[in-house]
């Protein structure tokens, strides 16, 4: 939500020009009138004409005076709802105008400043509005890309009710629409073994082990007495407790490879873009189950930056961290970056769950980089959008070209579930059938198995 009120204007003198060079046509052509006619009065000795003269140079000038106040006395608020959006959703922005000077305005014409991706750009007209009145009105903006749009500064054109003079008045304040990338759902399957982020496969991190390694706390009404720790009730002065263990969330990394080298096309449809819109519909899937998710770039970078190697911890981080990875995959663009090593590095750190990476082309050298990432994880998925494959008619010759498959055969032998994703590829689809392949229900090949 963004507020714009009253405003003064530098000077008298730059305020005064600004005023005058707001007068119309028939303002213009009044003053004009009454100064011909003023002073053919004062050479002609006609003093009722110069009363006509004096009336008809004055009324565009009193209207001068009256918009150039009302302008400095109009306040506006404009509010955004919802501030972030999926690529194709609507969002509505409310604008409303508050007069709070003691005069009533004339005409209002109002005007947002939108990019075009946005649409049209919107305008309204509003009549006058009371002393103390406020006007609302509203639109709609939708974008199929993603990406931060600003909206603003909104525009108001002001005039008087016998049209002698219009000044525009800008207001700076602005919001800023962030438009994230597609979400699919998901069918929820069984990856890795893990059921749910805190099910099955869930691992917990032991409170007690040992004395040495005990994290004690204040005795609590109910507590088991065979819990006690007097080690640390001595120490404390207090009866103190041993913690219970804690049931530790299942991980998972989404790796998103952005190298330029690795997409051939670019812009709505492209493999790019279907990666991106991948890597956002995997975090939210595996938010929803439970897992704490973390994004990981090919630069190394990870998003969220902060906690246990980039893992948020508790539930109130997840809901932050879940809103700063889609407004990153809002802007992410290509890398200049050639290789995965750096991304490599950044899983050095140990085993870090579920690992679903989003690749692009592939030479012989960062297949053997994503083949070691492997070891690093509990499960891994690769989704390799190999230009090969994407840009060919899949009903022309279907399955990957034989450099692709020798790509995806070596991430296999490396313990990587490795699919290649042809062009209009539903993601739910290729998600199904990596758990198929996975679980061994299907071949590499995409064939049922026995």
């Amino acid at each position: 939500m963004s507020a714009g009120g009253p405003e003064r204007t530098p000077g008298h003198a730059s305020g005064l020009r600004t005023a005058l060079s707001g007068l119309t046509t028939r303002g213009r052509s009044f003053l004009a009138a009454g100064i011909a006619a003023s002073v053919c009065a004062y050479v002609l000795g006609q003093s009722d004409l110069l009363r006509v003269g004096l009336l008809l140079a004055a009324l565009p000038l009193i209207c001068v005076a009256v918009v150039h106040r009302t302008r400095h006395r109009v306040a506006s608020e404009r509010r955004l709802s919802p501030a972030r959006v999926p690529a194709g959703a609507e969002a509505r922005v409310s604008l409303s105008v508050d007069n709070v000077s003691r005069l009533p305005t004339g005409l209002l014409m109002l005007q947002d400043r939108v990019p075009y991706v946005l649409g049209p750009r919107p305008r309204f007209v509003l009549d006058r509005i009371e002393q103390g009145g406020r006007r609302e009105v509203s639109y709609r903006v939708r974008s199929d890309l993603r990406g931060r749009y600003p909206l603003g500064p909104l525009q108001l054109r002001l005039s008087d009710p016998f049209g002698m003079c219009e000044l525009t008045r800008s207001f700076p304040a602005h919001d800023t629409l962030t438009v994230v990338p597609r979400v699919e759902p998901l069918a929820p399957v069984r990856l890795g073994g893990e059921a749910q982020g805190y099910g099955d496969g869930r691992r917990r991190s032991l409170a007690v082990a040992g004395d040495d390694d005990v994290i004690p706390r204040g005795y609590r009404y109910g507590d088991d007495l065979r819990r006690v720790h007097w080690r640390s009730t001595a120490r404390h002065g207090e009866l103190m407790v041993r913690r219970e263990e804690q049931p530790r969330r299942a991980r998972c990394t989404v790796l998103l490879d952005t190298r330029a080298v690795g997409y051939e096309d670019a812009g709505p449809g492209s493999a790019f873009e279907w990666a991106v819109s991948a890597a956002a519909s995997v975090l939210a899937h595996m938010l929803e189950r439970g897992f704490s998710v973390r994004l990981l770039m090919d630069t190394g970078a990870t998003v969220p930056g902060e906690g246990g190697a980039g893992f948020p911890g508790t539930g109130q981080e997840t809901a932050a961290s879940s809103g700063l990875m889609m407004d990153t995959l809002a802007v992410v663009d290509h890398s200049d970056g050639t290789g995965l090593t750096r991304a490599y590095d950044a899983l050095r750190a140990g085993d870090d769950g579920l690992l679903v990476a989003l690749l692009g082309d592939l030479d012989e050298e960062q297949v053997r980089a994503v083949a070691r990432m492997r070891r690093r994880s509990g499960a891994a998925l690769a989704f390799v959008l190999d230009p090969g494959v994407w840009t060919r008619d899949p009903a022309a010759a279907p399955g990957p070209d034989d450099a692709c498959a020798e790509r995806l055969r070596v991430l296999r032998e490396a313990g990587w579930t490795a699919l290649a994703v042809p062009r209009g590829a539903s993601l739910d689809e290729v998600w199904r059938r990596a758990d198929r392949e996975r679980s061994g229900l299907v071949t590499p090949s995409g064939r049922a198995g026995a």
